[in-house]
Formats: C-alpha cells, sequence, structure tokens
C-alpha cells in the first residue's frame, strides 16, 4: 500500500553539523523501497539546491527534488495570491531565490508585502524600512515563527523574533506560511503526489512537525534525537501516533517501517483508524 514521508532534518536527520547515527540507512531504505518522501525546512536561508548539497556532503545523497522549504512555500502562495507581485524582503538568497522563480520583483519602495525570513545581516534600518512600508499598507508575510534557530555556535533569533518586532512596532499580525502551517504542509503533500492518509510525518518539534502533521491528518512520528524530550510530552493536548528514539529505528531488525503501512479507509482521504492505528503501533 502507497506511503510516503515527510520529514524534517535538524535534530532528526543531524544535529549542527553532526549526522544523527542510522539517518542514513533510514534514507538508503526508503530509497531501495521506493517510498516517496521529502526532507521539509523552515530554514528559508538556502535554495533547494544549497540543503541538497549539504545533505549529500554529510552522506545523504538526495536530489533537489527531495527538498522543500518554507522559502518554496511562501514564493508560491504569494504566487496564487498576486501573481507578478512586488516584495520587500529581509531575507537570503534562497528567499531571494524562490521568489524571483515564482515571478516576484524585489522592491524597496511600494511593495505588495514585505516577506521576512532568516537574516544573518538584519539592521535596524531594514526593521525601520520594514516597519514603514508595513504602516503604508504592504502585507506581512513570515516565512515561519520560529524564535530562534540552532547554530553550531549555540542558538541565535529566529525569524519569528523579527516577526514579533514588526508585529509589535506596526500593530499588524503576520501571515505565516512555514510549519505548522497547513499552506506549507499540504504543499509538501501534494509535492510527493500523495493522499492525507498515505502522508507520514517526523520530526523533533511539538510545535511545528507533530502539530503540523495532527492538523493536517498525517500520522506522526516524534523522534527524540533533537529537542524534545518523552517527558514533555505531558505538556501538550495532542500528541504523536509515535514516538521512537530515532529514525534508526524505522529500519533496524525489526523492521519498524513495516508498521507504518496505511490502514486508513482508501476511498476517501479521511483518515478514520488514528486511534486504532496509534494503538497498535505504539508498542
Amino acid at each position: 500500500m502507497k506511503k510516503g514521508f515527510l520529514i524534517d532534518m535538524d535534530g532528526v536527520i543531524y544535529r549542527g553539523s553532526q549526522l544523527i547515527p542510522g539517518a542514513e540507512r533510514f534514507i538508503q531504505e526508503l530509497k531501495l523501497r521506493n517510498i516517496p518522501f521529502m526532507f521539509l525546512t523552515n530554514n528559508s536561508q538556502r535554495t533547494r539546491r544549497d540543503v541538497a548539497t549539504k545533505l549529500f556532503r554529510m552522506g545523504i545523497p538526495v536530489e533537489e527534488k527531495h527538498v522543500f522549504t518554507c522559502a518554496m512555500a511562501t514564493a508560491r502562495f504569494l504566487s496564487t495570491q498576486k501573481p507578478d507581485g512586488t516584495a520587500y524582503v529581509i531575507g537570503e538568497g534562497g528567499l531571494l531565490n524562490a521568489l524571483h522563480t515564482n515571478g516576484y520583483s524585489i522592491v524597496d519602495k511600494s511593495p505588495d508585502y514585505v516577506v521576512v525570513g532568516e537574516g544573518r545581516t538584519l539592521s535596524t534600518e531594514m526593521l525601520d524600512t520594514a516597519v514603514q512600508l508595513i504602516l503604508d499598507g504592504a502585507k506581512l508575510i513570515a516565512t515561519n515563527l520560529d524564535p530562534n534557530c540552532p547554530t553550531d555556535r549555540g542558538t541565535r533569533s529566529g525569524c519569528g523574533a523579527m516577526v514579533a518586532f514588526l508585529e509589535t512596532a506596526t500593530g499588524t499580525k503576520a501571515f505565516s506560511v512555514g510549519k505548522p502551517s497547513p499552506v506549507m504542509m499540504r504543499a509538501a503533500r501534494k509535492e510527493l503526489g500523495l493522499m492525507t492518509s498515505e502522508t507520514i510525518m517526523i520530526g523533533d518539534t511539538m510545535e511545528t512537525d507533530i502539530l503540523g502533521g495532527v492538523q493536517m491528518g498525517y500520522r506522526t512520528v516524534l523522534v527524540l534525537s533533537g529537542g524534545t524530550q518523552e517527558a514533555d510530552l505531558a505538556n501538550y493536548a495532542f500528541r504523536p501516533d509515535m514516538v521512537l528514539d530515532s529514525v534508526a529505528d524505522l529500519c533496524g531488525p525489526d523492521q519498524r517501517l513495516d508498521d507504518l503501512v496505511p490502514t486508513m479507509n482508501r476511498d476517501d482521504d479521511t483518515p478514520l483508524d488514528l486511534a486504532e492505528w496509534a494503538r497498535v503501533h505504539s508498542g
């Protein structure tokens, strides 16, 4: 029966610059079985080619088609809202490239949108410009609302922190496209050609990966190789369908990957048996 995976990267496939043990074996198993998969990232800095190259150098040989970024999701969304529009951008190459690819022009006067992604060269002048443009009528768009990002040198402020500044300064609420937004979660699923009941989300973060998957009706797998511990689950009103130490557990001697065969109603796209599936496969 058909199934496919949407996979977070940092905390699932690698931590910082270190590959998580067993991650390469998991991806190899998916490729050997011709199981469709796609990496999802809320980092808008890199293009999908850049991300694929990074993974390749870490020992995960994948192609551009295996990567879906929040920058791509944002640019595609905006192109449907206002084709051939204009944007003032706080962000880097991945976001700029995605917007250009989808017919957008980057401007610093009278833009249709102010689009905010990750930016390591952020200045007060850029924020002040964005504030005035929003007050003048530009719509505020966030590629994601992650408040911070882990790096090899520690934690740095994320897109969500910059967006919070602009929201406070302008009294305007941003529209966010990245995980857990259904805009990105649905677009990635459609990119793989899957139905809702065929889609499995693997992530290490409850607030983005698992929440987004639950809201979309996907089956969800939380791995404890990133920033979430099993004890943290008590803090949430929703739960993943399966909790594993890492993705290595899906391709070990027990072949738990085989447990993830859909048991849903194939006549429509409604996951009818989610509670039963979780009961059977959570052990």
